[in-house]
């Protein structure tokens, strides 16, 4: 596939995400038939977390195709007198709010399910706390549109913890209470993380391997649409 054509296509791609994911996200904020009391406000967890991803995601997806536009992905933008670089402020932005996704969720699977906040979830809670600390290290280079490959490996290591470790208790309850939405869910979790295991470890050495992010970007959208169904959707 020429460079060309893989531009068109994630240019293409990530305009159709975000018009997607903001789509929900204002009809989950719209939504007149949701109930706040459901599973102890699992569902105001929920929104506030797509909420966060999909301004993430804006930064991200958005602001590359912004770089696409100005005709390189090290493109810069000068806001307020500092040089921004658009692919890695974008990289930076969802890097932080998909870890609050993750967190939130978390929260929102422990009230579903009336668990005590225990050992499995405060593993949870410090590892997006770890997360967090290792994105502040100055040698993630964040002006970079290529992130070093082991910082990138060091970063990602505390949020596989937080979002496998998350979907394997999520499975664990749902399977023993025989609820499909949040079996749904795991599986979901389980199927993003597997797109994006290669492109932490590989995307260096075979830029080609970044087009795995497209199929795991899918995998967020139909957590979303998910969510929207079972918690916001007027039936």
């Amino acid at each position: 596939m020429s460079e060309n054509m893989q531009m068109m296509m994630e240019i293409g791609f990530n305009v159709f995400y975000l018009i997607f994911i903001w789509t929900l996200v204002i009809r989950m904020y719209l939504s007149k038939s949701y109930d706040p009391y459901r599973d102890r406000g699992a569902g105001r967890l929920f929104r506030l977390g797509f909420l966060l991803l999909a301004i993430g995601d804006t930064g991200h997806v958005g602001f590359r195709v912004w770089a696409y536009l100005l005709g390189s992905l090290d493109a810069t933008v000068r806001i307020a007198g500092l040089e921004i670089p658009l692919v890695g402020a974008g990289a930076l932005s969802t890097a932080v709010l998909v870890t609050f996704l993750y967190l939130l969720m978390a929260e929102a699977e422990r009230r579903r399910f009336n668990q005590p906040f225990n050992l499995l979830y405060l593993i949870l809670f410090l590892s997006g706390i770890a997360r967090f600390v290792i994105m502040a290290l100055p040698g993630n280079d964040w002006g970079s549109s290529v992130p070093p490959a082991e910082m990138s490996l060091y970063r990602n290591i505390p949020l596989t913890v937080l979002g496998l470790g998350l979907a394997i208790i999520m499975l664990f309850h749902a399977r023993k209470k025989r609820d499909k939405f949040f079996t749904y869910l795991s599986i979901l979790i389980f199927i993003s993380f597997a797109f994006y295991a290669p492109v932490i470890l590989f995307v260096q050495k075979v830029p080609m391997i970044g087009m795995l992010m497209i199929p795991k970007t899918i995998a967020y959208l139909l957590m979303a649409w998910a969510v929207y169904r079972s918690y916001f959707r007027r039936y």
